[in-house]
């Protein structure tokens, strides 16, 4: 681990920025996240937290202030940091990472050169109740190149940028959705974090790339490339989001209309960008017919 957020890709390789990590610490256990649980120590900073005001101890279960409970913590109470935060070489496979609330987005998507950088101008995820005040049903947000309020240019040269970092070094690019399965937020059930710590596996240890592509299929309206089958322990139907709605009783016609809804939200934020990106990149975006 050389950090949690901000790294600079550099022609010699990528190091950190930061020097420290921000987690999330809702229904924290040692035995979900031993290391974030075990950096909770002093010179760590909980913030929204529950405690007992005798004994210290926090109830990381308790949501009564908000869900968003978090803690801060430097690089170096992780076990497996590496100190100073730099490697100096290139990486082989890139994740964009998203939370998506509506229930449409697979877990895991196998991304084009033009996905990817529709994608990242995109900078998709959604906000749910409890993690911002006021909030009290899924909400789409976007934020170019995942990073908005500190771009300097239009989100397409960081976007040519990227892509041609990937070509350069031939690193294959995957979405991953840590959001929910089955449903949307209220109906349906967050990703189990065994579930996306596979699905990472599988993208490292090289099961995905090792994939021909007839065990890819293209999905309705986004476009995107989701396995066939189970990866690793994850059931085949958890892979694919319209069969995981079906699964916990919701119909097709519901689904579609939440994609379809979700697409639309896509292209009319991707409107703003479309004028400077190339015709293939526009193309590359989900289509709300």
């Amino acid at each position: 681990l050389i950090g949690d957020d901000e790294h600079v890709w550099h022609p010699k390789g990528v190091f950190n920025i930061e020097g420290g990590c921000y987690a999330k610490t809702i229904g924290l256990t040692r035995e979900k996240e031993p290391e974030i649980y075990d950096a909770i120590r002093f010179g760590a900073v909980l913030e929204n937290v529950v405690f007992d005001e005798d004994s210290g101890k926090v109830d990381f279960d308790d949501t009564s202030l908000t869900e968003n409970t978090r803690v801060s913590y430097p690089l170096r109470f992780i076990p497996n940091a590496r100190i100073p935060a730099k490697v100096e070489h290139h990486p082989k496979q890139v994740i964009l990472l998203t939370c998506d609330a509506f229930g449409i987005l697979p877990p895991i998507s196998k991304l084009t050169k033009d996905q990817v950088m529709y994608h990242f101008i995109s900078g998709y995820t959604a906000k749910v109740a409890g993690t911002e005040e006021g909030v009290k049903e899924p909400e789409a947000t976007f934020s170019a190149c995942f990073g908005a309020p500190f771009l300097v240019w239009h989100p397409y040269v960081y976007a040519e940028m990227l892509a041609a970092k990937l070509d350069k070094h031939g690193a294959d690019a995957y979405l991953v959705n840590t959001g929910w399965v089955g449903g949307p937020y209220g109906t349906g059930n967050r990703c189990s974090l065994k579930y996306t710590r596979q699905l990472i596996d599988a993208i490292h240890d090289g099961t995905l790339a090792g994939l021909p592509d007839s065990e890819w299929e293209q999905m309705p309206i986004f476009g995107l490339l989701m396995p066939k089958n189970q990866i690793k322990e994850v059931p085949k139907e958890i892979l694919r989001p319209e069969d995981a709605w079906k699964k916990s009783g919701q119909s097709s016609e519901a689904f579609q209309k939440t994609a379809k809804n979700l697409a639309s939200l896509f292209q009319k934020n991707f409107a703003e960008f479309s004028d400077k990106c190339s015709p293939a990149v526009r193309a590359a975006g989900p289509k709300a017919v």
